[in-house]
Order: C-alpha cells, then sequence, then structure tokens
C-alpha cells in the first residue's frame, strides 16, 4: 500500500511563465504530523531504479493517480533533502489552474507518494523513520502535514495573471469575510 501521509518544506523557486519550478519535496529528519521522518539517503536506491528506467516518477495533483499536471525533469537527493525540478503540462487545463493556484499562493506544498522498505521505530516516541523507500510520486497538495511544507516564494510576472487573481482574491475574501491580501495589501484584514 502506498504512503502519500510524507508531506515536505519546501521553497518553489522560480515559477516560471512556462510553468517550470525547482524546490523539495521532501525534507530530512523532519518529523511531520503523521509521525513519520526520512532519513538521509532513504531515496537513493528508489531514484537509481528510476535513473534506469530513464524517467523521473509522476507529478500529480493532490495524491489523484488519474490526474498528472506535469513531468519531473530532475531528482537528486543532497543533503537537505529530495530536490527537484518540473515542469507543469499547461496544455491540460489542471495544470492552467495548479499554476494559478501557485502563482496566487492559494496552494503552497509538496508531497511524496511511496512504499516504506526500511523503517525503524522508536518506541518511546512513536517515531517512525524511513530508512529507505520506494518512490512512486510527487504532488502539488494544498495541506501538508509536515507544517513546514510551504512555498516561500513564488515570482508572478504577470499583471494581467495578477489582477486576475487579486480580483479572485477580493471575492473570496467578501464571501469569508476578511480583507485579501493582494499586491496592494500585502497584509489581510478581517472586514469591518
Amino acid at each position: 500500500m502506498m504512503n502519500t501521509k510524507a508531506r515536505a518544506p519546501f521553497s518553489l523557486q522560480n515559477l516560471d511563465g512556462n510553468g517550470r519550478f525547482s524546490g523539495y519535496a521532501s525534507v530530512f529528519n523532519t518529523v511531520d504530523s503523521q509521525g513519520d521522518s526520512i532519513a538521509p539517503g532513504a531515496f537513493q536506491q528508489s531514484l537509481e531504479v528510476w535513473r534506469l528506467r530513464k524517467r523521473w516518477p509522476s507529478l500529480l495533483w493532490q495524491h489523484d493517480l488519474h490526474n498528472p499536471i506535469g513531468v519531473i525533469e530532475r531528482m537528486v537527493e543532497d543533503d537537505y533533502g529530495l530536490k527537484i525540478q518540473a515542469v507543469l503540462l499547461l496544455d491540460a487545463s489542471l495544470a492552467r489552474d495548479a499554476y494559478a493556484l501557485l502563482k496566487g499562493g492559494a496552494i503552497d506544498s509538496l508531497s511524496i507518494g511511496y512504499v516504506p522498505v526500511d523503517v525503524v521505530k522508536d518506541k518511546a516516541s512513536g517515531i517512525r523513520t524511513i530508512t529507505s523507500m520506494t518512490l512512486w510520486e510527487v504532488s502539488l497538495v494544498t495541506f501538508p502535514a509536515n507544517p513546514l511544507a510551504r512555498i516561500s516564494d513564488v515570482k508572478a510576472d504577470d499583471d494581467g495573471v495578477q489582477a486576475m487573481l487579486d480580483s479572485m482574491r477580493k471575492l473570496t475574501a467578501t464571501l469569508c469575510g476578511t480583507i485579501p491580501h493582494t499586491k496592494n495589501n500585502p497584509h489581510p484584514a478581517p472586514l469591518p
């Protein structure tokens, strides 16, 4: 059975007009809300299998196996975690939606889907440390299990898209009763 709860801190960097981005899909030695931690080296065996296949795992939307939204172009385990470079396939409507949500800051997390191979469980704390796994997919997700799983920087370079996103935030805020975060209003506040 595939585990899809490992969400990790990641910084989305350089989201460009073609939907390309890079960031961390998983960070080592960080305990998520499910009590799991991924050890350095846990991805190495699985990454080698993917290299032999001459492709990387799928980039999915919300762990839905029926909703691929892009292609992972590069994947490497470094001292910090699992770093990826990926591109959203903007000819697909769901990928365009994901792109708009990323640029607007509504979606800001990555998560991995995997099957644990080797696990060490600490009896005192209950924390499971994953030391080896089979990696199946990486997903853009709304709610991360790891509270650090947030995007720190998204570049919105298209004023037309930014205006549309600001309008969407205003409508959402009106429905929810808050003044939205926009380019001109960086600090949202309750409506009077």
